[in-house]
Formats: C-alpha cells, sequence, structure tokens
C-alpha cells in the first residue's frame, strides 16, 4: 500500500459535562485490573460516507460530526467518571475529571483503499495513541480519534486503558455513548461500578509486569495477518472436528483448534530448521489459552455492565513432545480446547474467583508457566458477539470494526464480521514462524488471507 498521510488537526481534552462528586473520587481497581497488561485496548469502527442528500461539503459534515461526537463525550463521561481520572499509585484512579482526548485529522485518501487489504501499520495510525505507550497507566485513560477520509467517510478510533477496561467494558462504553447521543434513555446502560469490593485489591508493593507486557525487546519481533472464515467454511470446520467428545464444537472452538495447530506445525517446522537445517520436525509442547468472561460464568451472573477487567484463563495443553507435526489430530484439539474451557466455567461457579488469594495462586500459576521457554505460548482472546456493529453514532452503523494489532507475540484475536456469521482472525507471530504458519494449506482450506472488507 502507498504511504498514505494523516494529518493531525487538532487535539483536546473533554472533560464530564457534571463534575465527579467528591464521595466519588477514588475509584478501586480490583487485582484483575491491578495485573491486567499495561496497554491500551484498540478499536477501530468504519462509516462509509454519509447519503448524498445529507450535506454537499464533506468538510462541513466532518465538522458537524466532530462537534456532534464531542459534546455526547462529554454527557457519556459523566457516566463513565474513572475514564477522565488517572490511575494513583497501582490500585487507586483519583477521579479529577482530569479529561479524555479527543483528537481530529483528515486522512488523504479514499476509505475504499484502506478496505481493499487492510494493514496493520496503517491502521494503528487512526489510533489515538500507540496500544503499547505506558500512558496507559500515567496518562489518559480514554482517548479517541476521528478520521475523515476524502470521500466523506469516517473511522473512530479508541484508545481505552487495559487496567480500566477489558472488551467488555469498552463494549459497554461504546453502547453508553450512542445512547446518549440518541437520547435513548431506555437503551442507556449505565456502568455499574464495584468490581474491587467482589476482587479486592491486592498489595503488591511492586507488581511485576504479566508475561505478555510489550517491552521495547519485543515490539519489533512479531507480524500481523487477518484470516477471514466465512460462515459455509466454518460450518466445513466445525463438522470435521466435531467427536463423540466435542459433539457440537462452537464457531470459537473450530477456528481455535485449527490455528493452534498450524502454529505448532509452524513453530516445530521453524525449531528443527534452526537446529537442523531441515524441514523435518518433531512436536513441540505448547499450551493455547483464552479469556474468558467471567460475567456470565460466575454464579450467580455478574451484571453485564459491571466496569474492570473481569477474565479468567483457560490453558489446554498439547504435551506430546517428540512426535512429529504429522500425529497431531484436530478432533483431540478440540477436546482439550472444550475440556480446558470446562475447567474455568466451573471454576468461575465456585466462590475461589472472589478470594483474592486464591485467585492470585492462579494467576501465578499462569504466569509460571508462561516464563517457560521451553513451551510455545499462545493466547486467544474471542471479542464475538460483542454488540459493535450496532454502534450508531448518527449516521448509521459501521461498514467494519475492527481490533488493531498490539505488539504482543503468539496473541490472536477473533472479531465477527458485518453479517454475523463469519470470523475474522487477526495473528500474531514471529516472522519465520508466520512464513509457515500464513502458507499452511490446511488453515488455508477453511481461511482466506487478508480478502477486502465489504462495504
Amino acid at each position: 500500500m502507498a504511504q498514505i498521510k494523516v494529518e493531525i488537526i487538532e487535539r483536546q481534552t473533554v472533560k464530564p459535562s457534571s463534575p465527579t462528586p467528591h464521595h466519588l473520587r477514588n475509584y478501586k481497581l480490583s487485582h484483575f485490573d491491578q495485573t491486567a497488561l499495561q496497554i491500551y485496548i484498540p478499536l477501530l469502527l468504519f462509516y462509509s460516507n454519509a447519503p448524498a442528500d445529507a450535506t454537499t461539503n464533506n468538510v462541513m459534515a466532518t465538522n458537524e460530526r466532530y462537534q456532534h461526537l464531542m459534546q455526547s463525550l462529554t454527557k457519556t463521561l459523566t457516566h463513565f467518571y474513572p475514564l477522565a481520572g488517572r490511575i494513583k499509585g497501582h490500585a487507586v484512579i483519583e477521579c479529577n475529571d482530569d479529561g479524555a482526548e479527543l483528537v481530529k485529522a483528515r486522512v488523504k485518501c479514499s476509505l475504499s483503499e484502506i478496505l481493499e487489504h487492510p494493514d496493520t501499520k496503517m491502521l494503528r495510525r487512526f489510533l489515538p495513541i500507540e496500544s503499547e505507550s505506558r500512558e496507559s497507566v500515567t496518562g489518559p485513560l480514554l482517548l479517541v480519534q476521528v478520521n475523515s477520509f476524502e470521500c466523506g467517510g469516517m473511522a473512530i478510533g479508541v484508545s481505552i486503558s487495559h487496567k480500566f477496561a477489558d472488551t467488555d467494558t469498552l463494549s459497554t462504553f461504546i453502547n453508553c455513548w450512542t445512547a446518549t447521543i440518541h437520547d435513548q434513555s431506555n437503551k442507556l446502560m449505565f456502568p455499574k461500578f464495584g468490581a474491587a469490593s467482589l476482587f479486592s485489591e491486592l498489595y503488591l508493593p511492586h507488581p511485576e509486569p504479566p508475561p505478555f507486557q510489550p517491552t521495547e525487546a519485543t515490539k519489533e519481533k512479531w507480524m500481523t495477518r487477518r484470516f477471514v472464515f466465512d460462515a459455509s467454511k466454518i460450518a466445513a470446520l466445525q463438522s470435521k472436528v466435531a467427536s463423540s467428545v466435542v459433539p457440537k464444537p462452537t464457531r470459537v472452538e473450530a477456528i481455535s483448534a485449527v490455528i493452534w495447530k498450524c502454529q505448532n506445525e509452524a513453530s516445530s517446522k521453524s525449531s528443527s530448521s534452526n537446529m537442523l537445517g531441515t524441514r523435518t520436525s518433531l512436536l513441540r509442547p505448547s499450551f493455547f489459552s483464552h479469556a474468558m468472561n467471567m460475567r456470565k460464568l460466575a454464579v450467580p451472573p455478574l451484571p453485564e455492565n459491571l466496569v474492570g477487567n473481569l477474565v479468567d484463563v483457560s490453558t489446554a495443553r498439547y504435551p506430546h513432545s517428540g512426535q512429529s507435526t504429522s500425529v497431531i489430530d484436530l478432533k483431540d484439539v478440540v477436546a482439550k480446547i472444550r475440556g480446558a474451557l470446562v475447567e474455568v466455567k466451573e471454576r468461575c461457579a465456585t466462590e475461589v474467583i472472589f478470594d483474592s488469594s486464591k485467585a492470585w495462586e492462579k494467576q501465578k500459576e499462569c504466569i509460571n508457566l508462561m516464563k517457560n521457554d521451553n513451551i510455545d505460548k499462545y493466547v486467544c482472546s474471542s471479542w464475538c458477539r460483542f454488540p459493535f456493529y450496532e454502534a450508531d453514532f448518527g449516521w448509521g452503523k459501521p461498514s467494519w470494526v475492527t481490533y488493531v494489532s498490539v505488539a504482543v507475540n503468539n496473541i490472536t484475536v477473533l472479531m465477527d464480521t458485518r453479517d454475523g456469521n463469519g470470523i475474522e482472525a487477526w495473528v500474531n507471530l514471529s516472522p519465520e514462524k508466520m512464513a509457515l504458519f500464513e502458507s499452511n494449506e490446511e488453515l488455508l482450506a477453511y481461511a482466506s488471507l487478508n480478502p477486502r472488507v465489504p462495504y
């Protein structure tokens, strides 16, 4: 893709329309918040150009939309008041109304050029800040960039601190913002605070960074590819991997299985080639983790709009070191994934997750496993079924919604396609492993490599 210019027009601080009451000044972080990655969660929402009869002047339309977004954001921050604050120490957000940051940008191309074959490096330029920036802990907790294209289209880039939010919280925020714009109090999902009272904070004087925390040393050692699984291919894959153990695998389970299998093969071939100078490969031990929303798994379920990082992690292992990669059975992989997911569901159905010390012990087990260099680690986060495609800010629903890859190796993020039936997988791997992974014939039998985004 040719170099495309993104010009920043202005930056401004947006504060809540009403000051935060003094008794809400200190927002406590739960222990899950404290141990979250020190990054911004990135989201991009693309909107096609406005209807022709709306206005004949794209510049005027852009200015009107920008003002519309700014004014509604001030009202939304009144409900999401911690997002206008700053983290103090590592256990509290000081809700001081310092504000969020809103950026206005102009892109010197049409939206169609971006959606022809989406490029990760290009997409990152539509965000208001690098996702790996440590400002997610020291600076604004929310930044938004409004990108206007020459054709009249728009991309809204949202970066929200992972120390405050998980994907569910991000979804609640977007829902609250769009409902505020339309003055739809009946559809307004007010955020519910108080996760720290359920999952009390940890008293860690110097908490160490999470195992997958991006560093300057690792930022250049990864690459991202986008794979799209359409509905018919997903159905065929589900049918292929079904077994007596898992007779009805979910879309996410089936796709995770083929991705993990192909990642294993790429890693093993890469390692064998480096050591032996051949492509004859033996299977390396690995595990595959899914981030799971504890709100739905807790008994009784927690409120959907409960704010914070309420995520547990499954750990499926494929420990058969020393065997050939040709013995990997997709049905067996699915069974291991399902077993790990069931284990988390059972754990979340007990009171263990509400016991900080026990939950921390479980987290430390995972951390120690992550540090083991003899095991390959893969993590998957599914953003499927979140209603991001319902985000109407006043000019219709988005043409495309996407996650933007963070510089973390061996991470996969799954998102729905616009029709809700297909799935897009954003996969991060080292360059040498990606070269093998993206050419895997079994993967390409079910997925297309970075096709054009329909809009």
